[in-house]
């Protein structure tokens, strides 16, 4: 087959296309017809890492070859996995319809599911009255307490190991740095639980039904529960007064700021996390830096 015209050689190759209608829908034709799935005209939808369109009732992702000098392997892997799980925990998440590999001018991997009819949270917060968003954080923490649970190791991501440790956070000042390591490796953290890790407002939908459902589930990991938590506080609710309550119940400034405080200290994203909603890198010379600003942003509570 030769299917897929375009070259691939790089990742800005992939990053040109991969929002490209014109360059996967005969593609994306030939795999929901192996799928036996009715065909239908691709649409765009918000964009990631992945090629991500809307194929009629349908969503088919189609992840990045290793000719992009990228291999979305290991993320496919872990997307299909968190994803069934989801599924069979009874979280609200859209249900994964097929997946496999397909062989045409490269090895591309794809993941079909449902498409779930409604608006990005992030969009639909904006329209939300103060009980709605205490209802939606409620709702978010039910799922949570339902996915945030003890399970198998399904990738291969030490979130503790020194390679990983190591390669985060290296913007800030060299004084944070060094303390930081040398907090997590002594700090007594929770178990590690299955937590999404991406938890913000373009990965979750409210459909039209008023349902909350969550989605890509590629940046999933084994993590203690502080690491979805903080995420969720700082980046999805923006410290939301109303959210927060929804989500964390009657919690206090301090405990709250210690949630964020060590769930970001280990996060994948946490460097990217506090750069847009704590402060920048060079103003933080050491850890109480850190849990100071954070503890400002939850005045409002």
């Amino acid at each position: 087959m030769n299917l897929f015209k375009e070259e691939i050689s790089s990742w800005q190759d992939w990053g040109r296309l991969f929002q490209s209608i014109n360059a996967f829908q005969p593609l994306a034709e030939y795999i929901m017809r192996k799928e036996s799935l009715p065909q239908a005209v691709l649409k765009n939808l918000t964009p990631g890492t992945n090629a991500v369109f809307r194929a009629g009732d349908y969503v088919i992702k189609i992840f990045a070859p290793k000719e992009s000098g990228n291999d979305q392997t290991p993320d496919m892997k872990t997307e299909i996995y968190a994803s069934r799980r989801a599924n069979l925990l009874g979280i609200s998440a859209p249900k994964v319809i097929a997946e496999g590999f397909v062989q045409d001018k490269y090895l591309f991997g794809y993941l079909i599911t449902e498409y779930i009819n409604g608006r990005e949270f992030i969009h639909a917060e904006k329209d939300m009255t103060a009980q709605m968003r205490f209802e939606a954080g409620r709702k978010l923490r039910n799922i949570s307490d339902a996915m945030n649970t003890p399970c198998e190791h399904f990738n291969d991501i030490d979130i503790f190991s020194d390679s990983y440790i190591n390669s985060r956070f290296t913007e800030f000042p060299e004084s944070f740095r060094d303390e930081r390591l040398s907090y997590i490796r002594n700090h007594r953290y929770s178990e590690s639980v299955f937590v999404h890790g991406d938890l913000f407002g373009d990965n979750a939908l409210i459909s039209d039904g008023g349902k909350l459902y969550i989605i890509d589930f590629a940046d999933s990991v084994l993590a203690p529960v502080c690491y979805e938590y903080a995420l969720i506080a700082i980046d999805f609710f923006r410290f939301d007064k109303h959210l927060i309550k929804g989500f964390f119940g009657n919690i206090g400034r301090e405990e709250l700021t210690e949630i964020c405080f060590n769930g970001i200290l280990i996060h994948n994203f946490g460097c990217g996390v506090i750069k847009e909603h704590i402060g920048r890198p060079e103003e933080l010379n050491c850890l109480d830096d850190l849990r100071k600003r954070i503890y400002e942003k939850t005045a409002s509570l």
